[in-house]
């Protein structure tokens, strides 16, 4: 069967919270050595431009940030905490630095890839992690699916892509939910209660995946 059709670049010139709450449901695929590594996208978070506190453009253009200022549909991808990386979308325009941060995905395909790189992130031995939770958090999501700084700037986009998003029916309104994004702790108000974080509801999610599926 073949596979759907990847998002074009006009899905993500579009404004943010747009893209963050359209992305629910679509799948995120890595090609690696032939094989497909994928998810349902279930959990994402917008920021959007200088004036957001909590985006990494607050503070202006920077070599870590640079990405967020170019062509939309470009992954930027952004190291954390010393040990972890994010894997983001860039939206809008060209000079509008604004991305979505893929929180979250129910696992689609290699999933057994997914687990033992996992466990051996978690133990630092070989091993295989649980299926739950898998890649519920972002450094997860990088973790499973092996997204470092090879993949900053990589265009989702292009016909040679090795990490794209594919086109699927997008969640219906009633089972997203919205609410503060996570972990803003330093980040003053309005922006830390900002409702930019979009889900699944958890019952919803194995029903619309099977849907997607049938």
């Amino acid at each position: 069967m073949a596979s759907p059709p990847r998002l074009s670049r006009s899905f993500y010139r579009r404004p943010t919270l747009l893209v963050a709450r359209d992305l629910l449901g679509q799948r995120l695929v890595r090609l690696e050595r032939g094989r497909r590594l994928s998810g349902w996208i279930i959990e994402a978070e917008a920021y959007i431009g200088q004036q957001d506190l909590a985006c990494h453009a607050r503070s202006g253009r920077t070599e870590r940030n640079q990405v967020m200022w170019g062509e939309p549909g470009h992954a930027y991808l952004y190291f954390t905490y010393g040990m972890h990386w994010c894997l983001n979308v860039v939206t809008e325009s060209k000079g509008r630095p604004a991305a979505v941060l893929l929180r979250a995905l129910s696992p689609a395909e290699g999933v057994s890839t997914m687990r033992r790189r996992r466990a051996q992130r978690s133990t630092g031995a070989s091993g295989v992690a649980r299926s739950k939770g898998l890649v519920d958090g972002p450094a997860k999501l990088c973790q499973a699916l092996d997204l470092d700084r090879r993949f900053n700037d990589h265009d989702l986009c292009a016909p040679q892509a090795r990490l794209f998003i594919e086109r699927v029916p997008t969640a219906p309104r009633r089972a997203v939910l919205r609410g503060p994004r996570v972990g803003l702790n330093h980040v003053p108000e309005p922006w830390k209660s900002k409702p930019w974080r979009f889900r699944l509801a958890p019952g919803d999610v194995p029903r619309l995946l099977e849907e997607e599926s049938a």
